[in-house]
């Protein structure tokens, strides 16, 4: 009668309850969690853990184990290693109740593969929260896996869709032209299916550097260097700042909390992994290619995160010794993180932003560029309306 109840409620349209397993050997520890849990879960208890493998082997739903770690037979920390080194069970959060408090035992949990320990006597307020906790996070996790397959799918697809497209055009009368199109495409759609950030931030970006270098165009400075034929050509190779993240793992490049010391070394070498494909590529290219926006691609994309003052990365180094492409790629970049969402922080208005900006006058950024952004900031707030990003598309990633 309950389960043609819930049928029929579901049926109806009601969202299909999480499953949670909970093991002990005690009866009355079992009857305070499923009172505790069967409001808002399908709780399914086991006595030991001989049982609680024995109901998962023969196909039973867990989306959540509450296991007790004093147990006879099978004790909780034998149970959860057999859960963790089995492919069917592995990604199953598993939550400890034990009245152990020993450091070293919550460590050999951990170590083990659980997510969180509850001690006993147990709380019903902090075991639903921390139920709640978890089932959100083995969710999000889910999802987030499921989307890393879908962008590998797309990034083989584009890759081969591409790779032939560039076949066919080499082969014709526009062999320069095609090689050189086909390689920006081909960056630019790698970098785009890995990191959701890119899509409209790579327009917007390079229409920035665009507008930039106009404007620095007859200043002293720079007159020797930007014409139009290069400020086209920054143009073109604007978009492939940043495609060295497809070398990035997506643990650390989607990760929504703050990167630890060890995390941050491997992002920061993006700009050294986008510089070698982009070397390679032209490499490749060979004498087919006389385009220069694959040297200023280079030095964009191994420079963009050097600072004016010789704080920044991968080398540290400071003033004019940082490529121009490269200084003007740091104003555009920053100024874009600084309006965009991210999974770190929220936009921030573009007046604050360009006062914070400018607050970098001669640290972060090149003093002259940065003069000339205030010069155009109303263009660059006309291109962040032109090419916003939809609501869904913000904040998937770091910059």
């Amino acid at each position: 009668m309950i389960e043609t109840d819930m049928s029929e409620s579901r049926g109806r349209g009601m969202k299909q309850r999480a499953h949670v397993l909970v093991v002990d050997d005690q009866a009355d520890n079992l009857l305070i969690l499923e009172d505790v849990l069967s409001e808002h879960y399908d709780v399914h208890p086991a006595n030991n853990g001989v049982e609680a493998l024995g109901f998962l082997e023969a196909g039973g739903q867990a989306d959540l184990i509450l296991l007790d770690v004093m147990m006879p037979e099978l004790d909780g920390f034998e149970v959860c290693r057999r859960l963790k080194s089995s492919e069917s069970t592995r990604s199953i959060p598993v939550m400890f109740l034990t009245s152990l408090d020993r450091p070293e035992d919550e460590e050999q949990g951990f170590l083990l593969g659980a997510e969180d320990f509850i001690h006993k006597p147990v709380s019903p307020p902090v075991v639903l929260a921390r139920v709640r906790t978890h089932l959100a996070l083995s969710k999000a996790t889910r999802a987030l896996q499921r989307r890393n397959a879908d962008l590998e799918l797309i990034v083989a697809e584009r890759t081969a869709e591409i790779s032939e497209q560039a076949r066919r055009l080499v082969a014709s009368k526009q062999e320069v032209i095609a090689a050189q199109a086909a390689t920006i495409t081909a960056f630019c759609a790698l970098a785009e299916a890995r990191d959701n950030e890119t899509g409209n931030h790579i327009r917007r970006t390079q229409h920035y550097v665009r507008i930039l270098a106009e404007a620095l165009r007859d200043h002293p400075r720079f007159c020797g260097e930007l014409n139009d034929e290069v400020i086209q050509q920054l143009f073109k190779s604007a978009p492939l700042h940043d495609v060295g993240k497809v070398a990035t793992p997506d643990a650390i490049l989607l990760k929504p909390g703050k990167l630890t010391p060890e995390e941050w070394v491997i992002m920061q070498r993006h700009c050294e992994s986008g510089r070698d494909a982009i070397q390679q590529a032209e490499n490749a290219l060979g004498g087919l290619s006389d385009a220069p926006f694959l040297h200023y691609a280079a030095e964009i994309a191994y420079g963009h995160h050097e600072r004016w003052d010789g704080s920044g990365y991968p080398q540290g180094i400071a003033g004019d010794a940082i490529p121009l492409s490269a200084r003007l790629m740091a104003v555009a970049d920053v100024y874009d993180a600084l309006i965009s969402r991210r999974v770190y922080k929220p936009p921030f208005p573009h007046e604050q932003a360009i006062l914070m900006m400018l607050a970098e006058r001669g640290r972060h950024f090149d003093p002259d560029i940065v003069d000339a952004l205030e010069q155009v900031a109303g263009k660059f707030a006309e291109i962040a309306t032109s090419f916003r990003d939809e609501p869904e598309e913000e904040g998937t990633s770091r910059s």
